[in-house]
């Protein structure tokens, strides 16, 4: 930019030979038409010169003063729209840049800086096929002007930088549009077209801040720019700020009605908005298989809003577990985090599941997860909950080695253990093969075992509160099962095995 925008196309003479110092024209015509007297053209030329100062100062402002002084005085000049043209482009005002820098090439076609600048505004604004055009003029009035041959392959590296990210756009590699973008910017920094579709791939990758920023800039700028309207509302969409949302795709399309995008966009979220809805409903009334039913239809209208489908994807789950499909509930959570890794409600809900299918070690780590995440009270509690029933589940089940349930009564327990104390009894399976009386009496015991705890409150109590009861002075290995066997049958001789043949016993009492 500098070199077409930063040099002056006369160069100032020294203070003392100010007075005597002639302006050289750029080209014939230069100092415009015959009926402009020469004291006007003077008074313009002292006007430029005083802008030159201030252009030599970085002060552009007095500059873009003192050259529009000396247009007004002397309006067919190519050069005083030449040196506008430059100070424009260092304020950063490139549109009104290039109409000055085609304004000195229609007076004087030959003007090689006005050239160079029409190309060098058309390429900071992103028009490389136009700046391209611009530099071969430029080369085909100076062969050998360095600065435009630079310049006409860096507007190349644009075109290229361009395609590579229209391809990579529909393969739905946004990273690469983006990585594309940030260097066609470095040639072209005033294009909003280059920064939308780098905001519109930021958003696609959920990166909303940055994409927001993008769009905010524009935004201030022009505020009726259709493209960063759709842009911001396209974050709050996927930031699942779907009202909001529509809000911004409704304006976009007040100031481009054809918005292709905009009007998909604003389609999808009213859409995602009512399904969601209606699938709250339903849930609310207990119709949980309509529910069900709307969640997956909303699911299936963007896969690309990670945040809603998130949401979609647990209260789905939730749909799931209160029709007691635990696996699809787990499923449907594991979902739900995939997209969206800090959402703590999938966490809650899967954790859950786990504990409802007695998965304790996967229940602790998401109440781990949520709990570093969120220290309060609450989800301290539930990973203590979990953390004790992982524990629990790692001690022998003495519920399930006599075949009862939690709430079991005394009878029930009593019941239990007589059947299965008589089912693995040594002497019944005095006939069978080691292994299989090895693994009997190991059965026997347990049972014992079982009785032992189960039958006395005070050790079942502490059982079921998850204590460990060898901790509590009670040492399972030191107990004979025989001794609890004699003892429930009635003491010693109150019970015997007796075979009558192959494969039968009875029962004798005393």
């Amino acid at each position: 930019m500098a070199a077409a925008g930063g040099d002056c196309d006369v160069i100032m003479a020294p203070a003392a030979a100010m007075a005597a110092s002639v302006p050289h024209p750029e080209a014939p015509g230069m100092f415009g038409d015959a009926d402009e007297s020469a004291g006007t053209r003077r008074e313009a030329e002292s006007f430029k010169e005083q802008g030159n100062a201030f252009y030599a100062k970085k002060d552009y402002n007095e500059a873009y003063n003192y050259y529009t002084k000396a247009i007004d005085m002397c309006p067919s000049n190519a050069s005083y729209y030449g040196n506008r043209a430059a100070t424009l482009m260092m304020l950063g005002k490139f549109r009104e840049a290039l109409g000055d820098a085609q304004q000195s090439i229609r007076m004087d076609d030959s003007f090689v800086r006005g050239h160079l600048r029409e190309g060098k505004c058309h390429l900071c604004l992103g028009n490389a096929m136009a700046a391209s055009r611009c530099f071969q003029r430029v080369l085909e009035l100076d062969h050998k002007n360095a600065q435009a041959q630079q310049e006409l392959n860096n507007a190349q590296t644009v075109l290229e930088y361009e395609k590579i990210a229209e391809a990579d756009f529909e393969k739905r590699d946004f990273r690469k549009v983006v990585f594309c973008m940030d260097r066609a910017l470095e040639f072209a920094p005033a294009c909003h077209r280059f920064k939308i579709l780098k905001a519109e791939c930021l958003a696609l990758l959920g990166r909303y801040p940055e994409a927001q920023s993008v769009a905010s800039d524009i935004l201030r700028i022009d505020a009726t720019n259709a493209d960063a309207l759709y842009v911001r509302g396209l974050c709050l969409y996927y930031e699942d700020c779907i009202e909001k949302a529509v809000q911004f795709f409704v304006q976009a399309l007040r100031m481009a009605p054809d918005h292709d995008k905009a009007c998909i966009a604003c389609r999808n979220a009213k859409a995602l908005k009512a399904k969601k809805d209606d699938g709250n409903k339903a849930f609310k009334e207990g119709n949980y298989k309509l529910a069900f039913d709307l969640y997956t239809e909303a699911l299936a209208i963007d896969p690309n809003n990670r945040k809603t489908n998130a949401k979609l994807y647990c209260n789905r789950g939730t749909v799931n577990s209160k029709l007691r499909k635990l696996d699809e509930a787990i499923e449907d959570c594991t979902n739900a985090i995939r997209l969206d890794d800090t959402y703590i409600k999938a966490y809650l809900r899967r954790a859950q599941c786990y504990m409802d299918t007695e998965q304790f070690e996967e229940a602790v780590r998401d109440y781990e997860k949520v709990y570093q995440t969120e220290k309060t009270k609450e989800h301290k509690q539930l990973l203590k909950n979990a953390q004790l029933e992982l524990k629990k589940s790692k001690r022998k089940d003495y519920y399930k080695i006599l075949g009862v349930d939690k709430n079991a009564s005394e009878d029930e327990i009593k019941k239990a253990y007589r059947k299965r104390a008589l089912m693995h009894h040594p002497d019944r399976h005095s006939s069978a093969s080691a292994e299989i009386q090895k693994e009997e009496e190991k059965k026997f015991k347990e049972v014992g075992e079982a009785f032992t705890i189960l039958s006395d409150p005070k050790k079942k109590a502490r059982y079921d509160s998850g204590q460990d009861l060898e901790e509590d002075g009670m040492n399972m290995g030191d107990f004979d099962a025989n001794n609890i066997f004699k003892a429930f049958f009635g003491g010693p001789g109150g019970f015997s095995f007796e075979a009558s043949g192959p494969g039968n016993f009875f029962f004798q009492f005393g």
